[in-house]
C-alpha cells in the first residue's frame, strides 16, 4: 500500500478516474431509470403487480422526487429526472466510498474490526445470514459504509431500497474494481470525483444557454482547486502564523510555497490580529465544494497543534475538528463528499506509532453544513411559534417572516444568504436573543414539503426531517459567526448568465460588484471575516477585476485591504 496519502493524483490515474466516473454515471442513471420504471414511480397509478411493500416504497420515492423538484402533473403522472439523478448518485457513491474505506483499512464490521472487500465476498458467499441481505461484496461494503457514515448515507433513505438490475450492478462493480488502489489513497481523488460526475450536466447547461438559477448553479459553478493553489494560500497564511508565533521552532509541516521578502520575512505580513493560540482560531470555506481547502488546512493544523500545545495526535485531530474548521456549501451532494473527505483524513491520520487513528464514535463531527436547503414550512407556521405572552410578539413574528423569506432563497443564494440582513436595524439585543431562540425552534420543527402517506395516514420520514432541520440550523449558525481566515475558490458567473432572481439580489446587496458572481463573493467573504486586522480573506479568482473600469469604485473602497496577486 502506498503510505504517502497526501500526494495528489497522478495525471494518468486522474484520466482513468475521469473515464470511470463518467461511464459510471451513464450506467447508474440507466439502472436508476429502469428500477423506477419497474415500480411505476412516474405513472399516475400503481400497477396491480406491486405488493404492499413496493407500493409504500413507490409512494416514498414519488414524495422524495417532488421534494427534489420533479413536477407532478394533473393526471398524477410525475417527472423522474431529478430522482433518477439522485438514485444514480447515491448508489454509485455508496460503493465508491466503501472502497475508499476498504483501501485504507477503515471499513469496519464492528469497532476495531476492519474488513476487506474479500472478507465481504466470503461473508456473502458462505455466511449469508450475516451479510445484511447483501447479494455482493460491494453491496455489503456499501451497507457497512452507510452504518459508519449515517450523516452521508442517510438511514431509511428510500433510494437505497431500490435494487438495480443484475446486469447494471455488475457493470458498476466492474468499473469500480478496475480502479487501482492508488486512486483511493491520493489526497485529491474525492475532489475530482464530483467534478467528473458533474461534467456532463455542466456541458448540458452551458449548451442550453439557459439563465443560471438554483437548478443549474451546482453543476456550472463547481470547480476543482488544484493542490498547489490550496497549498500556496495556506502556506502563506497558516504557515506565516507559525513562523511569527514560533520563530525558534521549525514548522512541523514543510512550507513549500511560502513567499518571503529579501530580508527573509514573510511577504504576506505577520497576521498581528490573529490569536496567539490556535485553540482560538477559526477558518471558514464558504464554498467548500468537496472539502479540498478544509482537508489541506486540517493536515497543517493538526501537526501545528500537536507541536505547539503538546497534544497527542488524537487530541489534536479532535481539537482541530471541534475548534478550527468550518465549511458551507450550496450543493448537498458536495457536503456529503466534504464530510467524508474530512472524516477520512482524520481516520487515517497517523498516531505516535505511525498507525492510522482509525474510526472512532467519539470523534467530533466536521463543522460542515449545507446552505442550499430550502425551508418546507410556510411563513405562517414560523410566525405561529411566537406565543402571545412574549414581549414584542407582533414585532418578532414579522422578523420571523422576514427570516423565512431569506431562507426560502437558500438554494439560489447559498453562502450569500445572511439572515441578519433581513432583520430591522433597530432590533434590541434582548429581542435578537429571543428571535435567535425562536429561529432555532422554527428550524428544529421544519417538515419536508411532501408527505408520502395516503388518505389520513400522514407519515414523515425522520431522516428527511432531521437532515433539513440540522442543515438549516447549522448553516444559520455558521453564517452568523465571523472568522479569522475565510479561504475559498469562489464561483464564477457573469451577470449576463445569471437568472433574474440572482441578478436582482446581487444588484440590491452588492451593487459595486454585481457584474460577476466571483466579485460578489469577494465582498461576502469580507463580511464573513473578523473586523480589522483580525480577519483575512484568501480567494482564488480571476485578476481582471483589479483593472476593469466597472470595478473602479469598488476597488477604491477595498484599497488598503487587498494584497497583490501572486506572481505567475
Amino acid at each position: 500500500m502506498n503510505t504517502n496519502k497526501n500526494e495528489p493524483l497522478a495525471k494518468p490515474l486522474r484520466t482513468q478516474l475521469e473515464n470511470t466516473v463518467k461511464s459510471a454515471r451513464d450506467i447508474a442513471e440507466t439502472a436508476a431509470r429502469a428500477a423506477l420504471q419497474q415500480l411505476a414511480v412516474g405513472e399516475g397509478r400503481a400497477p396491480d403487480y406491486l405488493n404492499d411493500a413496493q407500493r409504500v416504497l413507490r409512494r416514498r420515492l414519488r414524495a422524495h422526487g417532488r421534494s427534489l423538484g420533479d413536477a407532478k402533473h394533473g393526471d398524477d403522472t410525475q417527472e423522474l429526472r431529478r430522482l433518477v439523478w439522485e438514485v444514480a448518485y447515491e448508489h454509485w457513491h455508496r460503493m465508491l466510498f466503501a472502497r475508499f474505506l476498504a483501501e485504507n483499512g477503515l471499513l469496519l464490521w464492528e469497532p476495531g474490526a476492519a474488513v476487506s472487500l474479500q472478507d465481504c465476498r466470503e461473508m456473502v458467499d458462505h455466511h449469508p445470514e450475516m451479510a445484511m441481505g447483501a447479494r455482493s461484496e460491494w453491496e455489503l461494503a456499501g451497507k457497512l459504509a452507510a452504518r459508519m457514515l449515517p450523516q452521508v448515507f442517510k438511514p431509511q433513505h428510500p433510494v437505497f431500497e431500490l435494487v438495480f438490475a443484475p446486469e447494471h450492478q455488475r457493470e458498476l462493480e466492474r468499473l469500480l474494481s478496475g480502479l487501482p488502489p492508488e486512486v483511493f489513497q491520493a489526497s485529491d481523488s474525492l475532489g475530482w470525483v464530483y467534478q467528473f460526475w458533474q461534467a456532463r450536466r455542466k456541458d448540458e447547461v452551458n449548451a442550453s444557454e439557459v439563465k443560471i438559477g438554483a437548478d443549474e448553479l451546482p453543476a456550472v459553478t463547481q470547480m476543482f482547486t488544484e493542490p498547489y493553489m490550496v497549498d500556496f494560500l495556506l502556506h502563506n497564511s497558516l504557515g506565516v502564523w507559525w513562523l511569527t508565533r514560533h520563530p525558534d521552532t521549525p514548522c512541523p509541516v514543510p512550507l513549500t510555497y511560502l513567499r518571503t521578502l529579501e530580508d527573509g520575512t514573510p511577504a504576506a505580513g505577520k497576521f498581528e490580529g490573529w490569536p496567539d493560540t490556535l485553540a482560538d482560531f477559526k477558518l471558514l470555506d464558504p464554498c467548500c465544494g468537496s472539502g479540498h481547502f478544509l482537508v489541506a488546512a486540517f493536515l497543517l493544523l493538526v501537526p501545528m497543534r500537536m507541536t505547539a500545545e503538546h497534544l497527542s495526535a488524537r487530541e489534536a485531530v479532535d481539537a482541530v475538528l471541534r475548534d478550527n474548521l468550518h465549511g458551507l456549501e450550496l450543493d448537498p451532494r458536495c457536503v456529503e463528499i466534504a464530510v467524508f473527505a474530512l472524516a477520512l483524513a482524520a481516520w487515517r491520520f497517523p498516531d505516535e506509532a505511525g498507525q492510522p487513528l482509525g474510526v472512532r464514535a467519539d470523534m467530533p463531527a466536521p463543522n460542515i453544513a449545507c446552505c442550499g436547503l430550502k425551508v418546507a414550512a410556510r411563513a405562517a407556521d414560523w410566525m405561529a411559534l411566537v406565543p402571545d405572552e412574549v414581549p414584542n410578539a407582533a414585532y418578532l413574528r414579522q422578523e420571523l417572516r422576514l427570516l423565512h423569506d431569506s431562507f426560502s432563497q437558500a438554494p439560489l443564494l447559498g453562502s450569500l444568504l445572511d439572515p441578519a440582513r433581513s432583520l430591522k436595524n433597530d432590533l434590541a439585543t434582548s429581542s435578537f436573543d429571543t428571535l435567535r431562540a425562536l429561529l432555532e425552534r422554527a428550524l428544529s420543527t421544519e417538515r419536508p414539503a411532501t408527505l408520502w402517506g395516503e388518505g389520513n395516514e400522514v407519515q414523515i420520514e425522520a431522516w428527511d426531517n432531521a437532515l433539513t432541520a440540522r442543515g438549516l440550523l447549522d448553516a444559520a449558525r455558521l453564517l452568523d459567526a465571523r472568522y479569522h481566515l475565510v479561504v475559498t475558490n469562489v464561483p464564477y458567473l457573469a451577470r449576463g448568465k445569471q437568472s433574474d432572481a440572482l441578478k436582482a439580489f446581487c444588484e440590491t446587496h452588492y451593487p459595486d460588484a454585481k457584474n460577476d458572481l466571483a466579485n460578489v463573493f469577494l465582498e461576502r467573504c469580507l463580511e464573513l471575516s473578523q473586523r480589522g486586522a483580525a480577519g483575512v480573506v484568501q480567494i482564488v479568482m480571476p485578476q481582471n477585476w483589479l483593472f476593469l473600469a466597472s470595478y473602479k469604485k469598488r476597488n477604491r473602497s477595498l484599497s488598503g485591504v487587498l494584497c497583490p496577486p501572486a506572481p505567475t
